[in-house]
């Protein structure tokens, strides 16, 4: 039987989201030595952007409202602590412009936000950028992945093509492929 590995995949709100079962897909039929567990972190404005019931079928789906259903009292769950000692690995694909800025100023106002920001540094983080070329090249963009790179987050760089709305540019999340690659690259030696 092979050994497994656990990754949350977050997505934040951007349009690249309609890539996630791809990514889900591809991970879940990678020949390699091991298989993956899991779970998805979806914030509100992720969630425009995906059918959560397809989702739902392969993985665990994680939300705000779950961080907040899971603990009344002292004892508890904690589902942003939990989730970062269950997890081997955590991608942001993709990471919108606005969670971006989030998570380089240390906010902390979602289940997304929450994990990112009492992720143990020593599991790999990987963040894949997706946002409009003009705010992917406004020059706070460079300055928050370089704050996340410093941290010792992996960025997954954007591409360069045609967006859905139309405009050609800089911004676009990395290929899927890419994505896996990276991700099978980091999880080999955790």
């Amino acid at each position: 039987m092979k050994p497994t590995k656990n990754i949350i995949i977050a997505c934040s709100g951007s349009v690249a989201t309609i890539k996630l079962p791809v990514l889900i897909q591809k991970l879940q039929d990678s020949n390699i030595d091991f298989k993956f567990n899991i779970k998805v972190i979806v914030t509100e404005h992720a969630k425009h952007f995906i059918d959560l019931d397809s989702i739902r079928q392969s993985v665990d789906l994680l939300d705000d409202e779950m961080e907040w259903k899971a603990w009344n009292k002292r004892g508890d769950p904690v589902v942003h602590i939990d989730l970062g000692k269950w997890a081997d690995l955590l991608v942001i694909a993709p990471l919108s412009a606005n969670s971006l800025a989030k998570i380089s100023m240390g906010l902390c106002d979602n289940l997304l936000m929450c994990v990112v920001r009492a992720w143990d540094l020593k599991k790999p983080l990987l963040f894949c950028p997706a946002m409009n070329t003009r705010m992917y090249d406004h020059p706070i963009t460079s300055d928050q992945i370089n704050k996340l790179k410093s941290w010792g987050y992996y960025e997954v760089p954007s591409i360069a093509k045609t967006l859905m709305c139309g405009d050609t540019g800089n911004g676009a999340m990395a290929e899927v492929d890419n994505i896996v690659v990276e991700i099978l690259n980091k999880i080999e030696n955790v």
